[in-house]
């Protein structure tokens, strides 16, 4: 009953916020023209959404994975993968190759990137027995792709770092409905693999051997959480830039609201809690004449509660 009314709240605050995201726009809070709404401010507040619950849900995965409560989606190195796609894609586009870049962009590069990088992961994954292990690997990944776009970064002109910065900095706007739809899909394919696995991930958190003894096979749980995960962070990362912070601190909100570490008691009230930080981020980022980009105010939120977080422990 408690839970039930925890999560009740959850869902309200979440309804209100998404609500108050819709009203605030450069010129402060209102009613926006039906033009706005429909084809700015909607998208925006969707996106915020999905995006907050999709990298809540692989925060939640990783934490446990790898017993690590700093963990997020991009500790394995995919949203560097991204990084790497968008920095080519702006490389391109700087040095004025239209012919070669036919449809390309900049997020379908990072989209790319992001999804190379997952493939890599999850193969790795399949072939590791150790949580460990295939942490080190995630976070070397992520250096090697971080050292490329360095390279290119170095490499591009003025015009083309623009465009990069602008990605990295992460927003919410401009997903459009084909971006919508495959975010709406990843996380819908991760949450389903996180129910299905909800049981594993139990286990996990006690350890492989304890797992292993159990009769659970680690290796299985670890490949079904990385394919979910990935390609979850894999969209929001393409979409959004490398946003960070929601993915730490939203699964640890949830397992306190809630009063428990058993998943299939956490995951509705990580994604509910996650997707109601990203749209507090985007409504801060409204707040000024210029908006801010969403990735700093998503820092502001979510270092003091990380140091809170560390503090704690």
């Amino acid at each position: 009953m408690k839970r039930t009314r925890t999560y009740s709240l959850l869902a309200a605050a979440t309804l209100a916020l998404a609500t108050a995201d819709l009203l605030a726009g450069g010129s402060g809070i209102g009613v926006p023209d039906p033009v706005i709404f429909l084809k700015l401010r909607l998208p925006r507040m969707l996106t915020a959404l999905l995006a907050g619950a999709s990298l809540s849900l692989a925060g939640l995965q990783m934490q446990g994975l790898f017993r690590n409560p700093l963990a997020d989606p991009h500790i394995m190195g995919v949203s560097a993968g991204a990084g790497t796609g968008a920095a080519v894609a702006t490389l391109l586009i700087g040095n004025s190759l239209p012919a070669a870049l036919s449809g390309l962009t900049v997020v379908s590069a990072a989209f790319l990137g992001a999804m190379l990088t997952s493939v890599i992961v999850i193969l790795v994954a399949a072939r590791t027995r150790g949580a460990t292990t295939l942490l080190i690997f995630g976070v070397m990944l992520g250096f090697i792709f971080t050292a490329l776009t360095s390279i290119l970064e170095y490499s591009a002109n003025a015009e083309s770092l623009k465009v990069f910065y602008s990605w990295s900095a992460g927003s919410f706007i401009g997903t459009g409905a084909s971006g919508l739809i495959i975010l709406a899909i990843t996380l819908l394919v991760g949450l389903a693999l996180a129910l299905v696995n909800n049981r594993g991930l139990d286990l996990s958190l006690f350890g492989d051997e304890y797992t292993a003894m159990a009769g659970a096979s680690p290796s299985r749980i670890r490949n079904i959480s990385m394919v979910g995960s990935c390609l979850m962070a894999g969209a929001v990362t393409a979409f959004c830039g490398p946003l960070g912070f929601v993915g730490i601190v939203a699964p640890h909100i949830a397992r306190a609201l809630t009063g428990s570490s058993v998943h299939i008691k956490v995951i509705p009230a990580s994604i509910l809690v996650g997707a109601g930080l990203s749209l507090v981020a985007d409504i801060l980022s409204q707040m000024f004449p210029s908006p801010l980009p969403v990735g700093s105010t998503m820092a502001i939120i979510g270092i003091p509660i990380i140091v809170y977080i560390l503090l704690k422990k």
